[in-house]
């Protein structure tokens, strides 16, 4: 924002001073390269950090919490197992 404004400033100094003189190529030269500059410093602050790959066995190694006791408020929980068709002749597998 601060180069910006200084951008501007030298565009007008470059019209406005007069007589015309070196300094009007100084003045021309910031107006010109300062939005290159404000670009470039903007974008040295978006440097990606570096990934690091992280071994997937840690993870499963990895100690778990232990789980709460079920108090008597809980439902309870209902498991089903299936079994295998006990009648050969509608097995779909045959």
């Amino acid at each position: 924002m601060v180069m910006m404004g200084i951008r501007i400033a030298c565009f007008i100094a470059m019209a406005v001073i007069t007589p015309y003189g070196w300094y009007t190529f100084v003045f021309a030269a910031g107006a010109i390269f300062l939005p290159y500059l404000a670009v470039v410093v903007a974008n040295v602050g978006q440097d990606t950090p570096q990934v690091v790959a992280e071994n997937p066995e840690r993870m499963i190694a990895a100690p778990r919490p232990a789980a709460a006791p079920a108090t008597a408020d809980e439902p309870t929980v209902i498991r089903i197992s299936e079994t295998p068709r006990l009648d050969p002749s509608r097995d779909p597998r045959s």
